[in-house]
């Protein structure tokens, strides 16, 4: 019997009946369902479950023999079913309730298929690489301080901008005048960096991209590093302090804290079907291609 993990978060009503179809699906395989704590509760009566159930909250709630899990929401409900996986080897895959779904690949609309050929193993796994970040000075997110996508450095007013100074290996690369920086993996390289003027970059290629928040300084660029480097940051602010993001956590930080940012010990499984195509996706997530010319 397979054992699924199920992770999701609060979604509009119009999802509600693809929820319904998964969970319908789901009960006619000879499956086994974890779904977590706080998205059952958020079901509640919206969604009729056929067969019984068990929750989770953590990570070690789950069974050592869990086959994979599914993500049900957008990229940042992918990233957060990541942040509890952890360094389990548990394999993840994403159907896409949200907007973008770079992470979250699976339509919607081709759940039985989808699904179907993930229960048969039909499938590829990708491995991505993670970020990293520690301080010697104090335990940053309860010691879940890996990222996916980026670590970034934000000032914590509207007013001054932060002097984030950065050194690689030991050595200064530059003393970075901005409102923050975003120091992003292959995988994060097409979200919020991206949106900054960092470059896009394939996963596997072994490397991070240091990108810069609004510069004062416009002959300042995005820098790509290889992910075998190690980052120390130093900031000053006027306000003493800042904000720091490692995927979708974020806390308030005192400019006495230098941080290190390197390459995670592990990585992680994501669940592929056979026709996907980074590119393809990549083409049709950014419209590359609608030109008229091209037809």
């Amino acid at each position: 019997m397979m054992k699924i993990a199920v992770y999701g978060r609060e979604f509009q009503p119009s999802v509600i009946p693809y929820v319904q179809q998964l969970f319908d699906l789901l009960a006619t395989r000879n499956t086994t369902l974890w779904i977590y704590e706080e998205f059952y509760r958020f079901l509640g009566q919206q969604v009729n479950f056929p067969q019984r159930l068990h929750t989770f909250a953590t990570r070690r709630q789950l069974p050592d023999d869990i086959g994979f899990m599914l993500s049900l929401g957008g990229d940042g409900t992918m990233l957060a079913a990541v942040s509890i996986v952890g360094d389990s080897g548990i394999p993840v895959a994403g159907i896409n309730f949200g907007r973008l779904g770079f992470l979250a690949d699976i339509s919607k609309n081709d759940i039985e298929t989808s699904l179907t050929a993930i229960l048969l193993e039909e499938y590829n796994i990708q491995k991505r690489t993670l970020l990293s970040v520690q301080s010697e000075e104090t335990t940053l997110f309860e010691g879940n301080h890996f990222a996916l996508n980026d670590i970034t450095l934000f000032k914590s007013d509207s007013s001054a901008m932060i002097t984030v100074s950065a050194y690689l290996n030991g050595e200064l690369l530059n003393s970075y005048w901005a409102d923050g920086i975003i120091v992003a993996t292959p995988t994060g390289s097409t979200a919020y960096s991206l949106s900054c003027g960092g470059p896009i970059i394939i996963p596997g290629s072994g490397n991070f991209v240091i990108t810069p928040i609004s510069p004062h300084n416009l002959n300042v660029r995005p820098v790509v590093v290889s992910d075998d480097m190690e980052l120390d940051l130093e900031i000053e602010s006027r306000s003493g302090k800042f904000l720091l993001s490692c995927d979708s956590k974020t806390t308030a930080l005192s400019t006495d804290i230098r941080l290190n940012i390197s390459r995670a010990h592990y990585q992680v499984n994501l669940i592929r079907l056979k026709k996907y195509s980074y590119f393809s996706n990549l083409r049709n997530k950014l419209l590359w291609g609608l030109d008229a010319r091209n037809y």
